[in-house]
């Protein structure tokens, strides 16, 4: 583990750095598949709402 060595003696530790990369934007697979997950929570959100009204 890297540390450096202060004045007076004290060790000040580093946690190791995790290697960067660059983002990839989304293909067209995986924007489709936002869109059913999107579409499919406000479905099940809009479905709660409707059984909660409906209840109360």
């Amino acid at each position: 583990m890297p540390y450096t060595t202060e004045e007076g003696g004290r060790l000040n530790n580093f946690a190791a750095e995790p290697k960067m990369y660059q983002a990839e934007p989304p293909t067209k697979g995986q924007q489709r598949n936002y869109i059913f997950m999107g579409v499919a929570a406000i479905a099940l959100i809009g479905g709660l709402l409707f059984i909660a009204i409906s209840v109360s």
